[in-house]
C-alpha cells in the first residue's frame, strides 16, 4: 500500500503534535554515547519522521529511508538530507522482508503509522529482526481503534466498528492487524525479552481540512466493510463537518536487553 504525498502533508502537523516526546527522551538516554547515529526509518513516506525526530535526537545522524514507493523516497531523501548534520540514503523494497542482517549497524529503527498494515506473522518477524540486530525500535502512531467525536451520536459506534473490521480485513491472503497492532507489537517484543514502553498519541482534530479528509476515508472504509452504512454516509459527513474528533493512536518503544 502506498499513500499520496498530499495526504501525508495534510496529516504531518497532527502527527507531530501527537507523537510521544517522553519516549524520545528515553531513546536519547539510551543512545547517549553513540555519535554519529544511524537510523533506519521504515515506511518513511515523505520523511516526516526524520523531520520530527532528527532535531530531538541531536548530533550527527545518517538516516536510511525504506519505502516501496520511489516517488516518496525521492521526496524523503531531499527533505531529510536538508536537515543540519543529517545525511540520508534510500532503500526501495518490501519492508516485510527485512531481517536482522538488514538492520545490522543501526542504532535505532523507526516507523510511523505502519504496524496496522502488517500481519501478526510480519509483526513477529519485524520484532525478531530488531531484537536480533540489538537495535531499539520506536514505532509511532499505530491505530488504536478508538474514536471520540464531539458531539457524539449513535452512528459513531457503527462506523467505528465497521472501520475496525475493515482494518482487520484480508488483503491478498494477508490478514492485517489493524487496531490489534499495538498489542501484537508489545507481545512480540516482550516474548523476545525486550523492554517495552507505550504512550498514547492521539490526534486532536477540530473542523479543519484534515478532519474532513479523515472522515471521508473513515466512513468510506466503514461503508465498504458494511454496505448498509453507505446510505448514511452523505448526511453523516454533513453533520460531522463541524465536529471535533480525538483519533487514538499508540506509540511504542522496544529496547532489546543487549541494545
Amino acid at each position: 500500500m502506498t499513500f499520496a504525498p498530499e495526504w501525508l502533508a495534510l496529516r504531518e502537523n497532527a502527527d507531530a503534535a501527537a507523537r510521544s516526546t517522553e519516549l524520545v527522551d528515553v531513546v536519547r538516554e539510551t543512545l547517549v554515547n553513540r555519535n554519529p547515529l544511524t537510523i533506519r526509518d521504515l515506511g518513511c513516506g515523505t520523511g516526516s519522521m526524520g523531520r520530527w525526530l532528527a532535531g530531538r535526537l541531536g548530533g550527527v545522524q545518517h538516516w536510511v529511508l525504506h519505502d516501496r514507493d520511489p516517488r516518496l523516497l525521492g521526496l524523503a531523501q531531499a527533505s531529510v538530507s536538508a536537515i543540519g548534520n543529517v545525511t540520508a540514503e534510500t532503500r526501495e523494497g518490501d519492508l516485510t522482508a527485512l531481517r536482522a542482517a538488514d538492520l545490522a549497524g543501526a542504532d535505532l529503527v523507526t516507523c510511523s503509522a505502519l504496524l496496522d498494515l502488517l500481519t501478526a506473522e510480519e509483526m513477529n518477524a519485524l520484532a525478531a529482526a530488531c531484537v536480533g540486530a540489538h537495535v531499539p525500535a520506536l514505532f509511532t502512531l499505530s491505530v488504536a481503534g478508538r474514536i471520540e467525536l464531539d458531539p457524539a451520536e449513535p452512528l459513531d459506534a457503527a462506523f467505528q466498528d465497521a472501520f475496525n473490521a475493515h482494518q482487520r480485513r484480508v488483503v491478498d491472503g494477508r490478514r492485517l492487524l489493524g487496531p490489534d497492532a499495538p498489542a501484537a507489537a508489545e507481545e512480540a517484543f516482550a516474548a523476545l525479552g525486550a523492554s517495552v514502553r507505550s504512550a498514547q498519541s492521539p490526534w486532536h482534530l477540530h473542523a479543519d481540512a484534515l478532519l474532513g479528509e479523515w472522515l471521508k476515508g473513515w466512513t468510506g472504509a466503514a461503508a465498504e466493510q458494511e454496505p448498509a452504512l453507505a446510505t448514511e454516509v452523505t448526511e453523516y459527513l454533513r453533520r460531522r463537518s463541524t465536529a471535533s474528533a480525538v483519533v487514538h493512536h499508540v506509540d511504542l518503544l522496544a529496547i532489546p536487553r543487549t541494545a
